[in-house]
């Protein structure tokens, strides 16, 4: 009876990433047999640039609370979900579908092909059997023991449904039901500066500490010509994803050192030379002309003044950061707010057999998989649900 029951549920999936698919996938091995996964566009093209095209899949962290500190937000909520499905399953799961991987020195989790494309084949091929509509949702609708799915081009009624629509739009689709959003805003995006770095676009820096009041991260920074970005920033823009703009930044290049020291040992080496021993030479020139100070003064003519407000820029450089790379999102914060779901099974408290996985709701990592992470986990999660809300 329960296998004949689970066999005829009519599920939907609206949206064909990572969580939506690996949601399918974990429903067929569950025994679910009538599941359509809805997109727009192509199925799985959101895996496609993840990792740079490499697919970074996870993050080798296997405690799953210390996993759930690369949170800014859902740390917390992700607790129970990790303590069912982390990293561990994940390369399960990878396995499961042929993709073998590798783990980074710096811990990141990548396919031995280094192809996103793979992962993204191997997946749609164990999803074969779903029936795939692409037609773009415009409302989801409740039902008296179901939900109705309008469509461009036609209607469907379902027993079950599963939001995997993502962060960046599809929203209007629920706009109806009384569901509470936290709006939607960039993360984990390259930073507009007040600062003029086009000089300097494309000169990186290694391992340099950033602060922000109480914040600090590490990690190699890239300016561009429109401020500032790397790795060290989508850090950093994450965790302040909702501050007012403008704020301030301070850079911390180089370690502590005595520079007056440095300026006795080499009295006759031009200025922006002797600095080009710590950082990138042209980014030295441009330090020291915006100080006016001419870069080919001899080390032994640097007065104190101007000694000091060379230390205060290589250990605490400031910028003021005005807005936020448009075309450069990775990822939002923002989504379904937490609040809405059961945290066990991750279904809607105030509907029945409506669930949500993935970057749809207000989850979102930093970078090194963790994000994929997430889609990988909650995706099971819902499978789950589905299974124990249809079984009894």
């Amino acid at each position: 009876m329960v296998q004949e029951l689970i066999s005829n549920l009519r599920i939907a999936i609206a949206g064909a990433g990572p969580a939506g698919c690996a949601c399918a996938k974990y429903l067929l091995d569950s025994g679910f047999k009538d599941i359509t996964i809805f997109d727009k566009g192509k199925f799985l093209r959101t895996l496609l640039p993840t990792g740079g095209g490499r697919c970074n899949l996870a993050f080798a962290e296997f405690d799953f609370k210390l996993l759930a500190k690369n949170y800014p937000r859902g740390e917390k909520f992700l607790y129970s979900l990790f303590s069912r499905f982390s990293t561990k399953d994940t390369l399960n799961f990878m396995e499961n579908i042929g993709v073998k991987t590798y783990t980074q020195n710096d811990m990141r989790i990548f396919p031995e092909s280094n192809s996103a494309a793979e992962v993204r084949t191997k997946l749609l091929e164990k999803i074969k059997n779903c029936n795939f509509v692409t037609e773009k949702i415009e409302k989801i609708s409740p039902l008296k023991n179901g939900y109705k799915i309008k469509t461009e081009k036609s209607d469907y009624a379902f027993d079950a449904v599963v939001l995997a629509i993502g962060g960046h739009s599809g929203y209007q689709m629920i706009s109806d039901m009384d569901i509470n959003l936290i709006p939607p805003v960039q993360s984990l995006v390259g930073l507009v500066t007040n600062e003029d770095f086009s000089q300097i676009a494309g000169v990186s820096l290694k391992n340099v500490l950033i602060k922000n009041g109480k914040n600090t991260c590490t990690g190699d920074l890239l300016f561009t010509h429109r401020g500032v970005s790397g790795p060290v920033i989508y850090k950093i823009s994450s965790i302040l994803a909702r501050e007012k703009m403008p704020y301030k930044l301070k850079i911390k290049m180089i370690e502590d050192f005595n520079l007056q020291e440095e300026f006795n040992k080499n009295p006759h080496k031009e200025i922006k030379n002797l600095l080009g021993k710590y950082i990138p030479k042209s980014l030295a020139v441009f330090m020291l002309n915006t100080l006016h100070i001419n870069p080919e003064t001899p080390c032994h003519k640097i007065n104190g003044k101007s000694r000091d407000k060379i230390y205060e820029n290589l250990t605490s450089f400031e910028i003021n950061i005005t807005g936020k790379v448009q075309d450069g999102e990775v990822v939002t914060c923002g989504g379904i707010d937490l609040k809405e779901l059961n945290p066990s099974t991750l279904e809607f408290k105030k509907y029945k057999n409506l669930y949500c996985c993935g970057e749809v709701m207000d989850i979102d990592g930093f970078c090194g998989g963790f994000n994929l992470q997430n889609c990988w986990t909650t995706g099971y999660v819902v499978s789950c649900g589905i299974l124990e809300n249809n079984s009894r």
